[in-house]
């Protein structure tokens, strides 16, 4: 189950040896899915162009598998197939061969998720799922890319993906029953929880968390408490684990910021983005990637006392 590192069994019917799962797009999501898959006993290749966001997914996912190793969660010889069983590639055709499970993580930008799943469906099976991982746009836009729609379906998982549960499963306009039951069957058997969602703008997590990410940065900006505070209340007040700016730099606010326009776009002016996120993605204030975000990070970890304060906005 998540969080626990252990392998899970493949249902009835659809064995691992049978499946080559592809991940497009190595980024913070993509590799998460990547370990997700790879400990749960499919062959799993994830694509970038890039070869140094591959060499960092490899190692990020060892990491993963090593503290599985290092708590007792996870025996060495499963952390160690596991490793095995992952490959990466710059090759979207090549990798996409013949696979039945087609997952792309790719920026949220329309143009760009079309073209990869354009690119990739005709060689792979002729049956086989296509999946975004799209936390805002639309699955049946992306969609219209490919030749089966009916195969398209959204499947938008939760950072970080080796510890939280839920996967939701976006219908397009054209999503059948049995691509809605096949990806059920996915999330399954990585040991992941899922909910059935009729597309619609930020689906219900992302529309969510979105809104809630902005107020909190405009009550940043207008200097109602500083940014550990507000954290603070979120994570106390209201038993989140995260706080909303913590959240924000962990996903990107660079990211945020793309699913906020399209929210507001499409759902009106309770979205608008707040003009310090703007500023904040303008000079490079992106988040935890960027070392520098809401808050201040330095290997990785978050500088205690860093966060923005009202008076210096």
């Amino acid at each position: 189950m998540p969080g626990d590192f252990s392998p899970v069994k493949w249902g009835e019917g659809m064995g691992q040896s049978n499946e080559t799962i592809v991940i497009a797009g190595a980024g913070l999501m993509g590799t998460g899915i990547a370990h997700a898959f790879a400990s749960s006993g499919f062959a799993t290749v994830l694509v970038d162009t890039n070869p140094a966001a591959l060499a960092r997914a490899r190692e990020d996912i060892a990491a993963i598998l090593g503290t599985g190793v290092k708590l007792g969660k996870l025996a060495e010889a499963d952390a160690k197939a596991a490793g095995e069983r992952l490959s990466v590639s710059t090759d979207l055709v090549a990798s996409c061969r013949g696979a039945r499970l087609f997952i792309e993580t790719v920026s949220e930008q329309l143009a760009v998720k079309k073209a990869v799943v354009a690119e990739a469906q005709p060689v792979l099976a002729p049956d086989a799922v296509i999946a975004s991982n799209t936390s805002a746009l639309s699955v049946t836009e992306i969609a219209t890319a490919v030749t089966c729609p009916d195969r398209v379906i959204g499947m938008h998982f939760f950072n970080p993906v080796h510890k939280m549960k839920l996967v939701e499963l976006v219908m397009g306009l054209d999503t059948s029953e049995a691509t809605i039951a096949r990806a059920r069957d996915y999330a399954r058997a990585i040991g992941k929880t899922s909910i059935v969602v009729n597309e619609t703008p930020g689906l219900t997590t992302s529309r969510m968390s979105a809104m809630l990410g902005n107020e909190a940065m405009y009550m940043l900006l207008e200097g109602t408490a500083s940014a550990e505070d507000i954290d603070t209340a979120l994570r106390l007040g209201l038993n989140h684990p995260m706080g909303p700016l913590e959240l924000g730099d962990m996903t990107g606010w660079d990211t945020r910021l793309a699913v906020l326009k399209y929210l507001h776009q499409t759902l009106g002016e309770r979205f608008r983005p707040c003009p310090l996120i703007i500023k904040m993605v303008a000079s490079g204030r992106i988040g935890r990637k960027a070392g520098r975000g809401v808050y201040v990070y330095e290997g990785g970890q978050r500088v205690p006392g860093s966060g923005l304060k009202a008076h210096a906005l």
